[in-house]
């Protein structure tokens, strides 16, 4: 299916590895130019052929560097990927009494603020090409008791920013949706270092056990983590002119695992 991408012009962030680096992948697969956006430049995100931006979105004035590099590489913006985020840090799994107010402001800034400042830069390109944005978000912003507090909510955050941003500049001919994956393999669950590692050990479980028993602990009917792939694939639809009626809306991928209408 030709979803007539060629040669537009996109920025993603969180573009080094996971589900960021697949979709730098399928974009470019798809004919587009791509700035690819992250704090290190990984082998892996130098082989996609994407222009890299070495950037670090928490802080304040790292998304308008980002929009002006990308601009002068590309000579404009028809889609913006806000994919960075993740955790901050260890000591994730203690519960909401153990996170301090340092924690929840760096999980704010980047899961949320980075994304809110970033859009605030393109918009005015967006708008002048009638793009479009793509917020990577979590299906644990539904399910907010089912990762770190601060985390699930700031997923939260972003997923409501979406919709009201597709509502303001709907008129302008911008639409803004959403993403929202259960758990994705990737380093978040697989990295002996990662989320997934210090989850494991708090339940007094190998990783290797976690990870096996994650899908059905978490109601995904499809008995396994989703794909990078899969998810750069959805992004990549909705970035297209295919998806020309859809905006304002939040699209799970996560196995089944949010069982609510």
């Amino acid at each position: 299916m030709d979803l007539q991408l060629t040669n537009k012009a996109a920025v993603v962030t969180g573009a080094s590895r996971g589900i960021g680096l697949a979709i730098v992948s399928a974009l470019m697969g798809e004919g587009m130019r791509v700035v690819a956006a992250a704090r290190t430049i990984t082998p892996e995100l130098k082989a996609t052929g994407a222009i890299g931006v070495s950037v670090d979105l928490s802080k304040a004035d790292g998304p308008a560097r980002l929009v002006a590099e990308a601009e002068a590489e590309l000579g404009g913006l028809d889609v913006l990927v806000n994919n960075v985020g993740g955790g901050a840090g260890e000591g994730q799994t203690g519960g909401f009494l153990t996170f301090t107010d340092q924690q929840w402001y760096d999980t704010f800034d980047l899961n949320f603020l980075a994304s809110v400042r970033t859009t605030r830069a393109a918009l005015p390109h967006l708008s002048g090409s009638r793009g479009t944005i793509v917020n990577i978000s979590s299906n644990g912003a539904r399910t907010p008791h089912a990762g770190p507090i601060p985390y699930t909510t700031a997923k939260a955050a972003l997923t409501a920013f979406g919709k009201a941003l597709a509502e303001e500049f709907g008129p302008q001919g911008v639409r803004v949706n959403t993403v929202s994956p259960g758990a994705v393999r990737t380093d978040m669950w697989e990295s002996p270092d990662g989320y997934g590692a210090e989850l494991a050990q708090s339940m007094g479980l190998e990783q290797k056990q976690l990870l096996a028993h994650l899908p059905t602990a978490t109601g995904m009917v499809t008995g396994r983590l989703v794909s990078p792939d899969e998810v750069a694939a959805l992004v990549a639809y909705l970035a297209s002119p295919l998806a020309g009626s859809t905006t304002g809306a939040d699209h799970i991928i996560d196995g089944g695992a949010i069982k609510t209408v």
